[in-house]
């Protein structure tokens, strides 16, 4: 069942883009690609590109044949997939998903900075250990191109996505660049893509526990060497909630994957409506942050050392709480 109906034929892949932005905690966006997508070829997903021509092309045949026995699925009538955002921590997930169940995968992050890129060159090392390669790379357009002359990809699984919500307020334009933009690019070059894929995207807003998240914070007490958790509250004093959701329940998207179909000529002369759909993906029961202390203290048999500390405001939310109706 449908959250919501998407037209691609009748809104821009821009304005697409832009509604995905505005979506509240997990959403899987399930749809079709129209050929009637008014946008530009030429829209780059960063301000600085990662891909010289020495960095893919220069690769040679070492490169390409990396990049062909990663894709090749390894069961009957197995997908092909494209998975952006590979290294984080639901890409990671989601590409040994495929990969188990026989499908071939092929990767590709840009190992920004944002957050420690020693995680993920981590997940890169395990996805390596299970045959699956991430080309280091940004959506740039023209790479982008030259993956899919190399592979007739069935499908895209797009994770890819700056993440966070305070740092929007620092750099915006890293949001438009990455989560705009490089959406586009990724649409206008699947669009033209012969075999066309089907695409399955992936939004996630809600906040993970990193050590980049506003829920709680270690912080280092330079006279003992001891660490202590920054526990945030709301401004007004009332206890912060998240609908925090096990990784396995949402690398279940992938099976969007098995259900997602490819546009057709009747499509893009609309004809047939597209039968686009989105699902929200969330655990359905939000647990305080003083409780999940509690529960880590329990199993680690330590008493954490808190600070209790207001929430700024800084557009992070209070409480989430997924409803999943739809997607059951």
């Amino acid at each position: 069942m449908a959250v919501a109906t998407w037209t691609l034929a009748k809104q821009t892949a821009l304005e697409q883009a832009t509604v995905c932005l505005g979506a509240p905690s997990y959403f899987l966006l399930h749809y079709k690609l129209s050929v009637n997508v008014e946008t530009t070829n030429h829209i780059h997903t960063t301000t600085h590109n990662l891909l010289s021509s020495s960095a893919f092309y220069g690769g040679g045949a070492s490169w390409e044949k990396q990049v062909r026995h990663s894709s090749t699925p390894h069961r009957p009538n197995g997908l092909s997939v494209l998975v952006t955002g590979a290294a984080g921590f639901v890409g990671s997930h989601c590409s040994l998903a495929l990969k188990k169940r026989g499908d071939g995968v092929l990767g590709i992050d840009n190992f920004n900075s944002y957050y420690d890129p020693s995680l993920k060159r981590a997940r890169q090392n395990l996805l390596s250990k299970h045959q699956i390669f991430i080309v280091e790379a940004d959506n740039d357009a023209e790479l982008l191109k030259k993956l899919f002359d190399i592979v007739p990809f069935t499908h895209i699984l797009h994770l890819a996505a700056q993440a966070g919500v305070r740092y929007a307020m620092q750099n915006p334009l890293s949001y438009v660049n990455s989560n705009v933009a490089g959406f586009v690019n990724l649409l206008e070059i699947a669009k033209a893509a012969d075999p066309q894929p089907a695409i399955a995207s992936f939004v996630e807003l809600g906040l993970r526990i990193e050590h980049q998240s506003p829920l709680f914070r270690r912080a280092q007490n330079g006279s003992t060497g001891e660490k202590s958790i920054n526990v945030y509250v709301t401004q007004e004093d009332k206890e912060v909630a998240r609908d925090f959701t096990y990784i396995d329940d949402i690398a279940g998207c992938v099976g969007a994957l098995d259900t997602a179909e490819k546009s057709t000529e009747a499509v893009e002369r609309r004809e047939v409506r597209l039968n686009s759909r989105v699902y929200n993906l969330g655990n359905t029961s939000p647990v305080s942050v003083r409780k999940l202390v509690a529960i880590l203290e329990n199993l680690l048999n330590v008493k954490a050392k808190k600070n209790v500390i207001k929430m700024p405001r800084n557009g992070d939310v209070p409480f989430t709480h997924a409803n999943v109706s739809l997607a059951l």
